[in-house]
């Protein structure tokens, strides 16, 4: 599992706080803009990160820019890589009596992805290649 962290904006800035004290380095920084997710987001937001990781001695961590509001118990999801096989059982079982944001889908960085939080308010990311 890999912990997740929303931003309001600065996810950026963070990253790169954190990979300071961290001992390590900002792997990479996709923009909203040039994604398909461009037009899912308002013009003044496509600049902020889509999706960001620092790596670490201490591992990996995850973030991006949330365009929505976000209060203090939804800033954190768990992102997990499932089989194939297991995938679709995990994100049904995690589903069951929560809520899907996104189901399960082909998406364009390749595989299938899809978010859900649960029955306890707990967020989860399944990437599935």
């Amino acid at each position: 599992m890999t912990p997740y962290l929303s931003f309001s904006g600065n996810c950026e800035e963070a990253l790169n706080f954190y990979a300071s004290i961290l001992g390590g380095k900002v792997a990479g920084l996709n923009l909203f803009a040039g994604s398909p997710m461009e037009f899912e987001v308002p013009a003044n937001f496509k600049n902020k990160i889509m999706h960001g990781s620092v790596t670490s001695p201490l591992g990996t961590l995850m973030g991006a820019d949330s365009s929505r509001p976000l209060g203090n118990g939804n800033r954190i999801s768990l992102s997990i890589t499932p089989s194939a096989a297991d995938g679709d059982r995990i994100f049904g079982r995690l589903a069951d009596g929560g809520d899907v944001i996104m189901p399960l889908q082909e998406v364009f960085w390749g595989g299938h992805f899809g978010v859900v939080t649960d029955r306890y308010g707990f967020t989860w990311m399944l990437t599935i290649t």
